[in-house]
């Protein structure tokens, strides 16, 4: 068989492993018999020719790429219905070549890696795919940009949703946890507004003159904080409603209310939502672990350029599948590049794919909170991104804590992120050296212990500790370096540069 453009489908059963393990041979006869029963009449309905079946999984291909997205949705739809099983998909397509039977091919490699990231009950597919489809016959969304092993850089993923499914963009969630979610049905009147309003617009038809006439008589509102519902859309729909920074939640009004509901009744947490790393009730100052250094490149003939991806809990770490967002530090400047929907960049919602350049004062919204990049123009130092972490340590009077990646107690423990993911690194031996020796940004920037801090009037003394790793504090858009011998004296709301790492030096309990 000639080699053919198709749309491979990996089907695969959610917790099958366990089911297996705690399942005697007839339930495990019976198990793989309604997996056949349910799955294998659905493929072939829309078009789909099963290449294997391995009892848990099966691989399918079609000539149309709608037909297998839409033969996918019918599974995730309905099959969790029968409560014994779950379902999700992978799709790809490219070409695929037929050899006995078996099925080979680029297309069938990403179709399996993107399975395996696949949650439970969705149908995810590639780029490919999203092109060949009908995009005003699917419901879909963009998942993000993820590394799929033996496929170089990064691959841009789609979700397919079903009816009965809606993902909340996390600004749409924050609203609804905040009270700060304002929901207008079509044909309502437009009454008061709260601070920051998140606007849900429900009930209209995308591209409609009601909708464009609503849109008009707002007052005046960031154009992020307007959603609108919708669920299988026209692409030119969607482009105009999102070319002026607007957003979409897709979904269906049963589903969207559904969603909205479930994030009203988040789990309580019993404690603080402070962690202090040392509990000292007589503290005087705080030491606030406060963002994300960003040394300039090109780094000591080793770093050409970097990137660090942020988490949804605010953290940055080299690279992750689950990034919110990444930025990228070259010697062209500081980007940031959304991977999801929902993150806002200089007030406006960021496309995802995209790299903004960052200048001073920008603000990234993201759900743990608003990060604001600070320019710097000397020591090496390309900027920060600020953001106050959860991890703080209490001084008390009399008291000299250490900052480093291994602080004598009492310490604060700065970021040692593992792996080399996030570098491009320059030609040259010393890039090789620095390579196969396991350099990372944290390490070489930060000493085991970098630099020591006691109370001082108004704030904190700062001494550096370490020879070769400098400590700064920040002066503007300037760094100040700290000597070693001569404690610089850091007022409260100054912050203090170690490695990759900023430092706020904060009032107790600020």
């Amino acid at each position: 068989m000639p080699t053919r453009t198709q749309t491979v489908v990996f089907t695969d059963l959610t917790g099958y492993t366990n089911t297996v393990s705690r399942s005697d041979r007839e339930a495990l006869r019976e198990l793989i018999a309604s997996h056949e029963m349910l799955v294998a009449p659905v493929l072939e309905r829309y078009g789909g020719r099963i290449v294997k079946n391995l009892g848990d999984s099966y691989m399918a291909l079609f000539d149309a790429a709608t037909d297998a997205v839409r033969a996918c949705l019918e599974l995730v739809e309905n099959i969790p219905q029968e409560g014994r099983f779950s379902i999700r998909a992978g799709l790809a397509t490219g070409d695929v070549e037929v050899i006995d039977g078996d099925a080979f091919g680029d297309a069938v490699n990403m179709a399996a890696r993107i399975l395996a990231k696949c949650p439970d009950a969705e149908v995810w597919f590639a780029a490919a795919t999203f092109g060949c489809m009908n995009q005003s016959e699917i419901a879909w969304e963009p998942v993000g940009r993820l590394s799929l092993k033996g496929f170089a850089g990064e691959t841009e993923v789609y979700r397919a949703v079903p009816r009965s499914h809606a993902w909340l963009p996390e600004p749409v969630a924050d609203g609804v946890r905040s009270s700060r979610l304002v929901r207008i049905q079509r044909g309502d009147p437009l009454g008061a507004l709260p601070p920051r309003p998140v606007i849900l617009l429900e009930g209209f038809v995308p591209g409609s003159q009601a909708l464009r006439d609503f849109v008009d008589q707002l007052p005046v509102v960031d154009p992020a904080s307007l959603w609108l519902v919708a669920y299988n859309l026209p692409p030119v729909d969607r482009h105009d409603w999102q070319s002026s920074g607007r957003g979409l939640v897709i979904g269906t009004p049963t589903a969207v209310e559904r969603a909205i509901n479930e994030t009203r009744r988040p789990a309580q947490s019993a404690g603080s939502d402070t962690i202090i790393l040392d509990v000292n009730a007589s503290a005087v100052v705080e030491l606030v672990l406060a963002g994300l250094a960003l040394p300039a490149t090109p780094l000591s003939e080793v770093v050409s350029a970097y990137t660090y991806d942020l988490l949804a809990d605010g953290r940055w770490v080299n690279r992750s599948d689950r990034a919110l967002g990444r930025v990228a530090i070259s010697s062209d400047g500081v980007s940031f590049t959304a991977q999801v929907p929902g993150v806002l960049v200089h007030g406006r919602q960021a496309t995802p794919g995209v790299p903004v350049p960052l200048v001073h004062g920008a603000a990234i919204d993201a759900p743990s909170g608003r990060i604001t990049f600070h320019s710097l123009g000397d020591r090496g130092y390309a900027g920060l991104l600020l953001s106050d972490s959860l991890a703080r340590l209490g001084v008390g009077a009399g008291q000299q804590a250490e900052i480093g990646r291994e602080p004598n107690y009492p310490g604060l423990a700065l970021p040692d992120r593992r792996g080399q993911d996030n570098i491009r690194w320059c030609v040259g031996s010393r890039a090789a050296r620095a390579r196969e020796s396991g350099f990372t940004l944290d390490r070489a920037l930060a000493g085991r212990r970098q630099a020591a801090v006691s109370p001082g009037p108004g704030g904190a003394h700062v001494v550096a500790l370490h020879q070769r790793c400098p400590t700064f504090v920040v002066d503007g858009t300037s760094l100040v370096q700290v000597a070693l011998n001569a404690p610089r004296l850091v007022g409260v709301g100054e912050l203090i540069v170690a490695g990759t790492s900023v430092i706020a030096v904060r009032a107790p309990g600020a």
